[in-house]
């Protein structure tokens, strides 16, 4: 099921991000990427406030960030886009603790997600994925050649 995620709604519910951090919404993005991947799912997030000249979507693999100009709001965008998918939106996944648009969600047929809860969701899924990362390990041959290094530095015969 695909992601609709308000993301400056989302961010002070994971630990070290804060909203008056300007590089946190790319960390989040990074979170979201890795998020989409183990789960094979498209999410879209959405951001108040693009700087000047930077309004606009864009795409970072399965994950497209909407940038809103400063004039609206990333709610506001959130429930356009919900309209503008019809009677497919019940498909969709709405991640947000504002009310306004849960509330739009739960008009559209959306399922709802909040904050709080998708935050844990995405923490516990950063965790699986560097659980399954196997470390590598040298060769004995590498091993012995490392040795042999760390001996002629000091000086050591070697055997």
């Amino acid at each position: 099921m695909p992601y609709l995620i308000d993301g400056h709604n989302l961010i002070p519910h994971i630990g070290g991000m804060r909203l008056d951090n300007p590089n946190d919404e790319q960390r989040l993005i990074r979170l979201l990427q890795v998020f989409a991947s183990t789960r094979q799912q498209k999410i879209e997030v959405f951001f108040d406030r693009a700087m000047l000249g930077k309004a606009g979507p864009q795409t970072f693999g399965q994950v497209t960030a909407h940038f809103v100009v400063r004039s609206s709001t990333a709610d506001a965008a959130i429930s356009a886009r919900l309209r503008q998918l019809g009677k497919s939106a019940s498909g969709w996944t709405v991640v947000s603790s504002d009310r306004e648009v849960q509330a739009a969600a739960r008009q559209s047929g959306a399922r709802i997600v909040s904050s709080e809860e998708f935050a844990a969701q995405l923490i516990n899924s950063q965790r699986r994925s560097h659980e399954g990362e196997e470390k590598p390990r040298p060769s004995a041959a590498e091993v012995n050649e490392m040795l042999d290094l760390f001996k002629k530095k000091r000086g050591q015969k070697l055997d």
